[in-house]
C-alpha cells in the first residue's frame, strides 16, 4: 500500500488542517509514491525506536511529535540530524501528526477527557480554522441492484466520515420514473415509453473539498446515462476545534479516584499536584503535552481540576494561588495512551498493512522516590 493512500486514511482520523500553525506535520521523509506494509507507531523518533523498526522492517514510521521541527541547514552523522540520516539511510518514511491529533473529533484531548469523564467536552483555545470549509449532503437516486455498489464508490472517493465511522449513509427504497426522449441512450427503457424503476435513495455527507471527487466517482458507477442527483450545503453551526477539553464530570470525582482512573487509562507511574487535593471536581479541564496559555482560560473559566502533561513553574504557581488543582502525568505520558487506539483505528481501515505499537518508545524521566 503506498504511502499516499495511508496519509488519506490518516486524514480521516487526524486532519492536518487541524494542526497549529507553528507546527510540523505530514510526511516528513520518504515518496508518497513508496510501498509499505509495515508500520510502526510511536510518540518520538529515537534511535531506540528506529532500531526497532529496522527489526520489524517498517518501512514506515508514523509518530506523534514531529522528526524535524525547524528548517536544517545540514545533516550529518553527527548531532541532532543523525537520526534524519539514518532514518533515510535505512529507507524509513516517516509521518507526523501532533497537534492534528490534539485538536480532532475522538484524538488526544478527547482521549483525556473521556478517562476523567468530561460530558460534551469543548476545546480550550488556539483555536484553528474549520478544516473541511463545510459539508455537504449528496442525494442519489439509483436502481436498488446498483445502490451498493455506487454507495461503497462514493464511500471510497471520501464520502461518508463523520468524527470516528465511516461509511455513514441512509437508504429507503421507491419508485422512479423517466421518458426517454429522442437523442436518449437509456440504459433502463427505450425511447418513448414511460418507465418505472424500483430505486433506492442513497443519502451521505461530503467535506466540500471532496465533493467534486466524489461525484465523479458516483458518476462512473452509476448506470444510468443522466444521474438523478442532489447536493445540499449543510448550514449547521461550524464545530470549534482546537487545543484542550473543557466541561462538567458526568459525576463529582475525589482527586484520589481520578488520579486511579488516569493511572489505569495512562499508566503513569507518578503524578504531580498543584493545589489542594482533598476536594470533590465537578469541572475538569485537560490538555495533553505542554499547553503554554491556555491554562489561563482554564484559571478564568473556574474549574475544580486541571489535567496535564506540564506546566512551567510561574503556570504552577498561578493555579496554586487561585485554587485551581492541577494534575501532571510528565508531557509524553499524557500522550502515549492514544498510541493503542490510534493502531486500532488504521487496523480497521488498513487491511493491507502491519501495524505494531512501538515498545521501545518511552518517557524520557525516569521517576524515583528519593
Amino acid at each position: 500500500m503506498r504511502i499516499k493512500d495511508i496519509a488519506a486514511t490518516i486524514e480521516t482520523i487526524a486532519p492536518l488542517r487541524l494542526a497549529q500553525a507553528w507546527d510540523n506535520v505530514g510526511l516528513l521523509i520518504g515518496s508518497p509514491q513508496a510501498d509499505i506494509r509495515n508500520i510502526l507507531l510511536t510518540i518520538d523518533v529515537t534511535k531506540a525506536v528506529i532500531d526497532e523498526a529496522k527489526r520489524q522492517k517498517a518501512e514506515l514510521i508514523i509518530s506523534y511529535h514531529p522528526v524535524i521541527w525547524d528548517g536544517l541547514k545540514k545533516i550529518t552523522t553527527e548531532g541532532q540530524t543523525s537520526t534524519i540520516l539514518e532514518l533515510i539511510r535505512a529507507g524509513i518514511a516517516v509521518f507526523s501528526i501532533h497537534t492534528a491529533l490534539d485538536s480532532a473529533i475522538g484524538g488526544v484531548n478527547d482521549g483525556l477527557a473521556e478517562i476523567i469523564g468530561i460530558e460534551n467536552p469543548k476545546p480550550i483555545g488556539d483555536y484553528v480554522d474549520y478544516p473541511a470549509g463545510g459539508n455537504f449532503k449528496l442525494v442519489v437516486f439509483v436502481p436498488a441492484e446498483s445502490a451498493s455498489r455506487l454507495a461503497n464508490a462514493v464511500f471510497a472517493a471520501g464520502a461518508g466520515a463523520i468524527g470516528n465511522y465511516s461509511h455513514c449513509g441512509f437508504q429507503v427504497e421507491g419508485t422512479g420514473t423517466f421518458l426517454p426522449l429522442a437523442g436518449a441512450k437509456p440504459a433502463i427503457g427505450r425511447k418513448g415509453k414511460l418507465e418505472t424503476v424500483k430505486e433506492s435513495r442513497l443519502e451521505t455527507i461530503v467535506p466540500a473539498e471532496k465533493l467534486d471527487s466524489v461525484i465523479a466517482a458516483m458518476k462512473k458507477v452509476h448506470p444510468y446515462e443522466m444521474p438523478a442527483y442532489d447536493v445540499i450545503r449543510l448550514s449547521n453551526e461550524q464545530q470549534k476545534f482546537g487545543l484542550g477539553r473543557i466541561g462538567k464530570l458526568s459525576q463529582p470525582l475525589s482527586i484520589k479516584t481520578i488520579i486511579r482512573l488516569v493511572k489505569k487509562a495512562t499508566s503513569a507511574k507518578a503524578v504531580g499536584i498543584v493545589g489542594t487535593k482533598d476536594r470533590l471536581v465537578r469541572t475538569a479541564a485537560v490538555c495533553a503535552g505542554s499547553c503554554g496559555a491556555i491554562i489561563n482560560q482554564v484559571i478564568t473559566a473556574k474549574t475544580d481540576l486541571y489535567l496535564t502533561g506540564e506546566l512551567k513553574h510561574h503556570q504552577a504557581l498561578a493555579a496554586q494561588e487561585l485554587g485551581l488543582t492541577c494534575i501532571c502525568l510528565s508531557h509524553t505520558v499524557s500522550e502515549r495512551f492514544m498510541l493503542r487506539k490510534l493502531a486500532k483505528q488504521l487496523k480497521n481501515q488498513l487491511k493491507q498493512v502491519n501495524i505494531k505499537v512501538s515498545k521501545k518508545d518511552a518517557d524520557p524521566f525516569e521517576w524515583k522516590v528519593l
